[in-house]
């Protein structure tokens, strides 16, 4: 469960409902030009989200710790970056290549992208929102077009890497009159151009105002059908993501103390992912009565024997996001917690064995609820139970397409990529996330990290 559906509103909705659920994702893109780095938020329970510039969620720049002040588990850490191999110039050929196959299955002869994921995903180029319109489109057939102002040819052309043709457009003309020539020139004045999701209103409407020829759909086929199917490329920095993530969950968990805050456990939980070679590190945590809030608690909170602490957190390498979470005890667990920890494991093991080639992405969510709803919670999406989906896609965005939830019958395929974290929510008490994310290989799902083999005993 990331922190990529956080938008401005998240103080305000946190504030009005203890039912912040996993399924109030952000619209595409929100964080596509880069992984959130969390500082403290909401009485130091999680860390500030912020996107590359220009764009600002919430809060201020995090000041990173004095090293010397961090616990000696975390200051023995050290990069663990070595032989990470970055997506090849071939791999993005294939990519556009891919991706024009599926124009041409699902009969569209273009697709504009803005900046954010899928665009570096496709070209490699990271390029920040602003009000300048900086687009490239992919047509059936040709090669890419860039379109950009004209005072920033110069670092378009030093950043893209593929075959493209570079138009751009002077502060007193119109970069949408560039696209509609692109696309005449290519011969998709009437045809059919897919937008993505992501892209801002005042783009499409002036794309769509200056080709009104054209018919304008979602892009979705084509940017979430290449996206959802990994490569072996992918999934080792995935894999390298995950790896790092837990090492520094380790490191974090032995350095808890008495009376310590939330915020300081999620400041050295970036701090460790940071040494260990992460980038923009995020981390979410709860003690006690606040775990039970799927993404934080207004209330302060100082850590007591017998807690429950739970702690999501990620980085990424090379823009490949990890997601885990771990849920323990400080001190020593009661029945209660031992019990509905369990429940949630087991909850958890279904969804796994669920996730096999041929299933749907509903019947995964509908495995594990099921194991929950059994116990006497719930039924559906009710609390005391499981309040959201099972799983995200995640990929270079930590929230993807698709999802483990009631309604998706999107057929699982290998290289699909998805978070396993059903939660049980017991307000008043605490609440139970257990979650690893899983690839989809022909013999079933494969997971990045070991599962929690006991309330007392988070790692394998």
């Amino acid at each position: 469960m990331t922190p990529d559906l956080w938008r401005l509103t998240i103080r305000t909705n946190l504030e009005a409902s203890p039912l912040m659920s996993d399924s109030l994702e952000s619209p595409a893109g929100v964080s596509l030009t880069g992984r959130r780095r969390f500082v403290g938020l909401l009485g130091g329970v999680v860390g500030v989200a912020a996107v590359a510039p220009p764009a600002r969620l919430i809060g201020a720049e995090r000041t990173p710790p004095d090293p010397c002040s961090l616990p000696r588990a975390i200051r023995s850490l050290a990069p663990m970056t070595s032989g990470v191999v970055p997506i090849a110039a071939s791999e993005r050929q294939d990519r556009i290549e891919r991706a024009r196959r599926l124009m041409t299955d699902h009969e569209l002869d273009a697709v504009l992208l803005e900046p954010g994921t899928s665009l570096s995903y496709f070209t490699g180029v990271s390029w920040g929102l602003s009000e300048r319109p900086f687009l490239v489109i992919m047509p059936a057939r040709g090669d890419p077009a860039v379109i950009c102002p004209a005072f920033e040819e110069a670092r378009a052309r030093e950043r893209v890497s593929q075959p493209a043709e570079v138009r751009v457009w002077q502060e007193d003309e119109s970069p949408y009159a560039l696209v509609a020539g692109v696309l005449r020139d290519r011969r998709v004045v009437s045809g059919r151009v897919g937008m993505e999701s992501q892209v801002r209103f005042f783009v499409a409407d002036g794309v769509r105002s200056a080709g009104a020829a054209a018919s304008y759909v979602s892009a979705d086929p084509v940017t979430v059908g290449c996206r959802m199917i990994k490569t072996a490329a992918e999934l080792a920095l995935m894999q390298r993501a995950s790896d790092i993530t837990i090492a520094a969950f380790k490191a974090c968990f032995a350095s808890m103390v008495p009376g310590m805050t939330a915020q300081e456990l999620s400041s050295s939980m970036l701090a460790a992912q940071e040494r260990l070679g992460g980038s923009d590190p995020w981390a979410l945590v709860g003690f006690g009565k606040a775990s039970a809030f799927p993404h934080g608690s207004t209330q302060p909170q100082h850590l007591r024997e017998g807690d429950i602490v739970l702690m999501d957190a990620g980085c990424a390498v090379e823009g490949y996001q990890s997601d885990i979470t771990r849920t323990t005890v400080f001190g020593k667990p009661t029945a209660r917690q031992t019990e509905i920890w369990n429940l949630e494991r087991r909850a958890q093991d279904a969804a796994l064995a669920a996730a096999r080639v041929g299933a749907t992405c509903q019947s995964v969510d509908a495995a594990a609820r099921k194991v929950i709803t059994d116990a006497g919670f719930g039924p559906g999406y009710q609390v005391p139970g499981l309040p959201h989906r099972t799983g995200h896609g995640i990929g270079m965005d930590g929230h993807e397409s698709p999802n483990f939830v009631r309604g998706n019958t999107t057929i699982l395929e290998p290289g699909m990529c998805f978070s396993d974290e059903p939660t049980i929510v017991i307000y008043g008490e605490f609440g139970i996330r257990l979650e690893d994310c899983l690839h989809i290989t022909p013999d079933g799902a494969r997971l990045f990290t070991e599962q929690s083999p006991a309330i007392d005993h988070p790692f394998a």
